[in-house]
């Protein structure tokens, strides 16, 4: 089973972008924490980021012609903003998780709204580098139907 992991805009500037919001490990590091919770859970893992939101429409509509199992995404401030990426994972059939590094609820009031949260499975936000990882499992429960999750 192949999970993908995108990371949106910015996001590759964790490490040195607002510690205290987002910490101090670098992108780099987020996806070998992702990659090794992925060889514990038996699944491969693939990772994408871009700053071009077309680049990640387009690599989000690849995923329908792939054995991708399911997506989790921090689509950073697109998540606030693209209804091109909402339409785009809409078009999914697959388990979608949403992940954020920091409480976008408890943010400035436009961080309030996420426009994928409609059209994803859920979302997690609040918990750091562990908001990936729980990210990570709840898809591949998803994906497997796990009876506790669907």
């Amino acid at each position: 089973m192949k999970i993908l992991v995108l990371h949106g805009v910015n996001l590759n500037m964790f490490g040195r972008r607002d510690p205290k919001q987002y910490g101090t490990q670098t992108l780099d590091q987020i996806n070998a924490a992702l990659l090794a919770l992925s060889q514990e859970l038996h699944v491969t893992l693939e990772t994408f980021q871009t700053n071009f939101e077309g680049e990640m429409v387009e690599r989000i509509h690849a995923c329908l012609d792939e054995d991708i199992a399911a997506v989790v995404i921090n689509a950073g401030a697109w998540t606030h903003s693209s209804y091109a990426l909402a339409d785009a994972l809409a078009i999914l059939t697959i388990p979608v998780v949403e992940v954020h590094m920091s409480n976008i609820h408890a943010r400035e009031s436009f961080r309030h709204t996420s426009l994928l949260s409609p059209v994803v499975s859920g979302s997690i936000a609040g918990f750091g580098v562990e908001s990936y990882l729980l990210g990570l499992r709840a898809a591949c429960a998803l994906a497997r139907k796990d009876p506790i999750l669907v």
